[in-house]
């Protein structure tokens, strides 16, 4: 019997939502407004490394080894700008507070083509809608800038679950907060292992957003009608769920 969905989960970073500028612009052009000059691919490819090494150390923002992820993001803005070869910190105390409340507002953010109207026709759909991010707190405040927030019944970041994708505890969190069986639940993202697989593995449905960005490619494995080339696509691709068999 095909499946009934009740539920639809959504990743947001490049799923609903993308930076507008590379990471390197946005770091290059406050270092600027302080006065200070480096180069944005220099800081581009610092922040890279910086970023993984700060997941590999202390994943999920270290919340289990006593930071919040507001120390977490200032330790990678440091880092960065250590990397790129700026060592002094009296300086770039203020340049990372500045950038942690700039990617919490809404002119850091711009919105994937269809995101609002994908949303707004799952909701009259009668579908529930809620987000599983790894993200931190300030995701509240930007989906709610960025005019999004208003679709969604709740919002669960790896920071207030305590575990992040593909943990399989976010989502049974999700499908508790909903009080919906799994089977009647989908998530959407961009992510094979964190939006497709680790859902599946929990006895959801899900659906991959292709994006534009560069990353690996699915495997052969993803029926071709799991990937949405875009966010329009996904409401054929409930249409077809939900008059096909779920094993599909």
């Amino acid at each position: 019997m095909a499946p009934r969905l009740r539920l639809l989960t959504w990743d947001v970073k490049d799923t609903l939502l993308r930076l507008r500028l590379p990471v390197g612009e946005e770091y290059s052009a406050q270092a600027q407004a302080h006065g200070l000059k480096v180069e944005a691919a220099a800081l581009e490819s610092a922040f890279r490394q910086a970023y993984k090494a700060q997941k590999q150390k202390f994943p999920n923002y270290g919340l289990s080894q006593g930071l919040t992820s507001r120390q977490w993001w200032l330790n990678v803005v440091l880092q960065t700008f250590h990397l790129a070869g700026v060592q002094n910190s009296n300086i770039l105390d203020p340049i990372a507070n500045k950038l942690y409340e700039d990617f919490s507002s809404a002119k850091t953010w711009q919105m994937l083509e269809g995101a609002e109207s994908t949303l707004q026709q799952c909701r009259e759909r009668g579908l529930r809608l809620g987000v599983v991010s790894n993200f931190d707190r300030r995701l509240e405040d930007i989906l709610a800038h960025c005019g999004l927030r208003k679709h969604f019944d709740f919002i669960l970041t790896s920071e207030a679950a305590g575990w992040a994708k593909p943990d399989p505890r976010i989502f049974r969190q999700a499908l508790q907060l909903a009080d919906i069986a799994p089977t009647q639940a989908a998530h959407v993202g961009d992510n094979y292992l964190n939006d497709y697989q680790a859902p599946r593995d929990v006895g959801m449905h899900s659906f991959l957003l292709m994006g534009t960005k560069t990353q690996d490619p699915f495997p052969r494995t993803v029926p071709k009608e799991h990937i949405l080339p875009s966010l329009p696509h996904l409401l054929a691709a409930l249409n077809l769920l939900e008059g096909s068999d779920p094993k599909h």
